[in-house]
């Protein structure tokens, strides 16, 4: 197989931890053909959607894990079987016009995740679909509603709509005076609205994320926060440990799951905390290094032999 995946520079990752790096590792070791590119690479011409891409490939090694070839010139369409589409968001223009442009290419080419669903199942708004399963949610770029949402819930946080990795994700107690300033910045930060949750105490107890492949769920990891912190992302000092599913989980990704499967996202990584579901992941979901590593569920070899299904049953 023909495998071209659109990321961030893969000389940039981290090997110990990446998830694309454990995707590009496992097709090397399948025999696929690998080449990497950026969404700035991608483009169309009359008709044809095309990218310069490098020949790729990986070491598990802190220096020199990955060897890049000279740049060629493929037709997406014609000359690939597979892309996955890996680079993180924010959500903005550049990102939806790629997400565009890889739907052309489809079914000849096989994108994971599906382009048109990750355009249209955004991290925070996908679960607004099922408020059964959320906290209780506001999205707003009013002061008047924002205010009212608090004098309700009382603890509160607030989140950029498109942001990702924990980035700008502010608790609001009660007693905090600068409730208006922060509502002011994040108005000031991005034309779109943002939002507004009851803040979980459980969060303190840990923040599953849950990895489904194909709508089925494939390992979890909960991610504890730093001592006195709200977020638990391993990349903002985060520590994972192996963990099972709760019934209460289980329930979650068994609503969501057959809806997950009929949107083609493939790889999809969910976050849920004390029992609600708070995001759903679709462009970059992390953490299965961190679930092989603590759990001996592989996430990335269970999505590769799912690819491998779907062409030979074509």
């Amino acid at each position: 197989m023909k495998i071209a995946v659109q990321m961030d520079p893969l000389e940039n990752v981290n090997p110990a931890g990446d998830t694309t790096f454990a995707m590009i590792e496992e097709a090397q070791a399948r025999g696929f053909k690998l080449w990497v590119y950026s969404v700035d690479d991608l483009y169309y011409d009359a008709g044809e959607v095309k990218a310069w891409a490098r020949p790729a490939k990986v070491f598990r090694r802190d220096e020199g894990h990955c060897e890049l070839g000279e740049r060629e010139l493929l037709d997406m369409r014609a000359d690939v079987d597979v892309v996955l589409m890996r680079q993180d968001p924010p959500f903005h223009m550049g990102y939806l016009t790629g997400a565009h442009l890889l739907e052309l290419i489809q079914p000849d080419t096989l994108v994971v995740n599906d382009p048109g669903w990750v355009r249209s199942s955004p991290e925070k708004v996908f679960p607004l679909e099922y408020p059964e399963l959320q906290p209780p949610t506001m999205i707003s770029r009013s002061l008047e509603a924002i205010k009212a949402f608090r004098k309700k819930h009382k603890d509160i946080v607030l989140k950029p709509l498109y942001g990702h990795g924990g980035a700008s994700v502010v608790r609001i107690k009660p007693d905090d005076g600068n409730f208006e300033a922060l509502v002011e910045m994040f108005q000031e930060k991005a034309p779109e609205p943002f939002i507004a949750q009851a803040f979980l105490p459980d969060v303190s107890a840990g923040d599953k994320r849950i990895i489904l492949v194909e709508g089925e769920p494939c390992g979890a990891i909960n991610r504890m926060p730093p001592e006195g912190a709200i977020r638990s992302n391993l990349v903002v000092g985060g520590t994972a440990k192996g963990s099972e599913l709760t019934a209460r989980e289980l329930e979650i990704c068994a609503t969501i799951g057959p809806e997950l499967k009929k949107r083609g996202l493939i790889f999809v990584g969910i976050d849920v905390i004390g029992g609600y579901l708070t995001e759903v992941n679709v462009t970059s979901p992390t953490g299965a290094q961190a679930i092989k590593k603590l759990t001996g569920i592989d996430p990335v070899g269970r999505m590769w032999d799912v690819i491998q299904a779907k062409f030979k049953n074509k």
